[in-house]
């Protein structure tokens, strides 16, 4: 019988294979000082990462979840401001605002990058929104909550469209907080500044996940909030750790959301070679690109525009044929995702909201066609070619081209 080729959708082993020895080292090293909280191990990984995202400040964190968090907050955020984002995204981004104190609103996304649409960002503020004189803010007419802070989503390495959100952003005086957790290195063409820039370096704050399948993962959980604020930079360092400004002086009730020594000295191991990894990533999207030219009207590949340069933490196509050819993939030993299949705004979670089905039309059409083929540092050209043969197979025998 002849055996199934076995393609994972991510391989974290080879990855950690490769850097045992100086991961290894850095476990001993760090049980030699039992320095397990804060420190230096936390603090050079914070300006390393800083660095990285052209920022002047990271604030490493316990989860993307709490980097959200405590950036609505340390951005002044307050309880019951509407905060907007993207109905296309994981659970967190939205539990962030919730638990922010903060209430949530979608605007959908945009059809090709699946990021969201700055025209409907504009549409919301502009229908739904009138100017409070007494308060210089901008409020809901119907909810009649300040509408404070926007969070655009960087998807799956991919950043949000950053110059007309920024200009709507300042026109009706909204926080920008960028839920860059999936796009570690990726950059962004600037036309209103004519250069790039870094997910993470333009908003008044970004929150990055370390979540051990990122592009940059930790072995373990982690996060960070990066900032160009020195205020909101400090605020965070309380947040995370009980609201201490010194040890024992609390100047808020804050949170246990520290950053681990351990997972920050591995961090900045990685962190060494995320560019190559990057790279890698990029480089398996251009061969996907090409090996599915002949597969075009039955399969869309991601859309790249000019003013992105993505990461492909995820490598995403979609089909209207999605959980029919996923069962075939999966039967071929080829190991696939779907990011994510259920919008927010229709997870049980929110029922109480009343969202129904046709409020994001963008986002749920999406939701049903979309598929996370293998794509990780290191992949292989053969293993790409081996899944598109499985694709192209499916495709001849449905006749869907």
């Amino acid at each position: 019988m002849t055996q199934k080729v076995k393609i994972p959708f991510v391989d974290l082993v080879t990855l950690h294979q490769e850097l045992q020895d100086e991961l290894v080292s850095l476990f001993k090293a760090t049980l030699q000082t039992a320095s397990f909280i804060g420190g230096p191990a936390v603090e050079g990984f914070e300006r390393e990462f800083a660095e990285y995202c052209d920022a002047k400040y990271c604030v490493g964190v316990s989860s993307g979840t709490d980097a959200l968090r405590f950036a609505l907050l340390g951005a002044g955020v307050q309880q019951g401001d509407i905060v907007l984002t993207v109905p296309h995204t994981f659970i967190a981004t939205t539990e962030a605002i919730s638990q922010a104190g903060a209430l949530l609103e979608f605007v959908d996304v945009d059809a090709r990058t699946l990021t969201m649409d700055p025209s409907q960002l504009r549409r919301y503020m502009e229908t739904n929104c009138a100017l409070d004189c007494k308060t210089g803010r901008y409020v809901h007419r119907i909810l009649r909550k300040p509408v404070t802070a926007v969070i655009p989503v960087h998807l799956y390495g991919q950043t949000a469209d950053m110059d007309p959100i920024l200009e709507v952003a300042e026109r009706y005086k909204l926080v920008v907080i960028e839920d860059a957790c999936q796009a570690h290195g990726a950059e962004y063409f600037s036309k209103k500044e004519n250069r790039w820039r870094k997910a993470g370096s333009m908003g008044q704050a970004a929150a990055f996940s370390f979540y051990p399948g990122k592009n940059l993962g930790a072995c373990g959980e982690g996060g960070a909030v990066t900032t160009n604020d020195e205020k909101l930079a400090r605020h965070a360092k309380m947040l995370r750790d009980h609201g201490q400004s010194r040890k024992y002086y609390h100047d808020l009730e804050g949170y246990n959301g520290r950053l681990d020594a351990i997972q920050a000295g591995i961090l900045s191991v990685k962190l060494k070679h995320l560019t190559r990894w990057n790279e890698q990533r990029r480089e398996s999207a251009r061969l996907y690109n090409e090996l599915f030219k002949s597969m075009a009207g039955s399969i869309t590949i991601p859309h790249e525009p000019s003013w992105s340069r993505p990461v492909y933490h995820l490598y995403v196509v979609r089909t209207q044929f999605r959980d029919e050819l996923q069962k075939h993939l999966t039967e071929a030993g080829i190991g696939t995702g779907i990011h994510y299949p259920i919008p927010v705004h229709l997870q049980s979670a929110y029922a109480s909201r009343g969202w129904k089905r046709g409020d994001f039309p963008v986002t749920e059409d999406a939701a049903e066609q979309i598929l996370s083929l293998p794509m990780f540092g290191g992949l292989k050209a053969d293993q790409q070619r081996v899944v598109v043969e499985a694709i192209a197979k499916f495709a001849a025998a449905c006749s869907i081209r």
